[in-house]
């Protein structure tokens, strides 16, 4: 059978002493945006592209030696727990060298942290092919927002704790000069259950069961890890 690879863009990770990660460690440093006495809403937004939302009651950046910023949050409902993201880990520039290299130097100290999700892209050349879209049709229907096209279920709501399905211009969104279109699958809380990074690639083959189930299509998720 052939298969298709898919590779992971994204990971939240979480640990209730995941600041400990960074701040005792060399190539690191860590600015408070966000606390009971410090608020820099803007300066998140210029760092990430995006505003901080209500339910981030602290935010910080981590800066690293080779020039990355991480968002480090703590959410409301989850208040003893810190999120550290790892995004855009396939996405065509140096920047995701870059991510991968710091996620690989922090792997023995992360071992223990929750994986909060997990997106895990499949990249195609041109356009996504019919079949796959006609096999999301049976029990999807498409919600463009913009850049992205997104699959849910009549009984989805606006936000869903277990998996979202997605379609965008990855050319578009990276700036690239070929035609790359992306089918994205994001595996929340609710579908990870718990899953700790140590375990990661257990969870591959339910995840690909689930692409599978959900258009038609086999696929193999690349190690994020190197042996």
């Amino acid at each position: 059978m052939r298969y298709k690879r898919a590779n992971i863009d994204s990971l939240n990770l979480s640990s209730q002493t995941m600041e400990a990660v960074f701040i005792y460690h060399q190539d690191f440093t860590i600015e408070t945006v966000k606390s009971s006495s410090i608020f820099h809403p803007k300066r998140w937004a210029v760092t990430f592209g995006r505003a901080l939302t209500r339910n981030i009651i602290e935010a910080k950046i981590i800066h690293t030696h080779l020039g990355l910023t991480l968002p480090l949050k703590v959410f409301a409902n989850k208040s003893k727990s810190q999120t550290v993201e790892f995004a855009g880990l396939h996405g065509y520039n140096e920047r995701s060298e870059l991510l991968l290299q710091t996620l690989e130097a922090l792997r023995e100290r992360l071992l223990d942290a929750r994986v909060m999700r997990m997106d895990v892209a499949i990249d195609f050349n041109g356009k996504i092919p019919k079949g796959i879209t006609k096999t999301l049709s049976k029990l999807r229907k498409p919600f463009p927002c913009d850049n992205t096209t997104y699959w849910k279920t009549p009984k989805e709501k606006k936000t869903n704790q277990k998996m979202d399905i997605k379609i965008y211009n990855k050319a578009h969104q990276a700036g690239l000069d070929y035609p790359l279109m992306r089918l994205e699958f994001v595996f929340k809380a609710g579908y990870l259950k718990g899953l700790r990074l140590r375990d990661i690639e257990a969870a591959y083959q339910k995840m690909e069961k689930s692409i599978k189930k959900a258009t038609g299509l086999s696929v193999k998720i690349e190690p994020i890890f190197s042996l």
